[in-house]
C-alpha cells in the first residue's frame, strides 16, 4: 500500500475509525456492489482514505480545501478519489446537510467545478420525503459522517461504462430491501448504525 493513499491518526484507545470505514466499503458498497465502479479503483489502491480531528465545521472545510488541492494535483493513478471520514464534526444530519452547500462553495472557490465533486455518507443519511428508516436510506449510510471526493472525469467515464446508471439505484433498493436493516448491521458487525459515537 502506498504511504499516500491511506491516513490513519485513531487514537490507540478509540474506535479504529478507518477500519471501520474500510470493512463499511469492502462488505457494504463492494460487497452488495452498491456501487459497480468502486471495486476497481479499491483493488488498485487508489482511494485515499483521511481521518479528520475537526470538531468545527469552520476546521472542516478548511481540511476539505486542502483535500480537494491534492486530488486536483495528484496524477488518478495515484489517488483516483478520497473519503475524508469525520466523526467528531457534523454528527447530526441535518447539520451535515446544511454543511454540503460549503462543501459546494469551496469546489466553487476552487475553480474545481467539471473537475471534482463531493458524495455525501452519514450514518444518519434521509432522503427528501422519505421516513428515516426507510431502507433506501441505507445506500448511504456510513459508519461515521463522511465527505467523498470524486473526480468528475472518473465519475463520466464510470457512468459511460454501464448501460443503465438508473438501474443501480432500483438494483441497489431492491438488494438492501432483501438484507433489511439486521442484515446490514451485521454485515458491519454493529449493533446501532443508525447514530453517531
Amino acid at each position: 500500500m502506498n504511504d499516500h493513499a491511506f491516513t490513519d491518526d485513531s487514537a490507540p484507545d478509540g474506535p479504529d475509525v478507518i477500519a471501520e470505514t474500510r470493512t463499511w466499503l469492502e462488505q457494504i458498497v463492494i460487497g452488495l456492489n452498491l456501487c459497480p465502479f468502486a471495486k476497481a479503483v479499491y483493488v488498485k489502491n487508489q482511494v485515499r482514505f483521511v481521518l479528520s480531528d475537526a470538531t468545527t465545521p469552520e476546521a472542516l472545510v478548511e481540511e476539505l480545501a486542502e483535500e480537494l488541492v491534492l486530488l486536483r494535483d495528484t496524477p488518478a493513478e495515484e489517488i483516483d478519489t478520497t473519503l475524508i471520514v469525520h466523526p467528531e464534526v457534523l454528527t447530526d444530519f441535518l447539520d451535515y446537510n446544511d454543511f454540503l452547500d460549503n462543501a459546494d462553495a469551496a469546489i466553487e472557490a476552487l475553480d474545481l467545478q467539471g473537475i471534482l465533486q463531493v458524495a455525501s455518507f452519514h450514518p444518519q443519511y434521509q432522503f427528501a420525503g422519505v421516513a428515516p428508516d426507510d431502507v433506501s436510506n441505507y445506500t448511504n449510510r456510513s459508519p461515521y459522517p463522511t465527505l467523498h471526493l470524486l473526480r468528475e472525469d472518473s465519475v463520466e467515464r464510470a457512468v459511460a461504462a454501464f448501460p443503465d446508471p438508473d438501474v443501480i439505484v432500483e438494483r441497489n433498493i431492491e438488494t438492501l430491501d432483501k438484507l433489511g436493516v439486521e442484515g446490514w448491521t451485521r454485515l458491519l458487525g454493529r449493533k446501532d448504525n443508525s447514530r453517531c459515537h
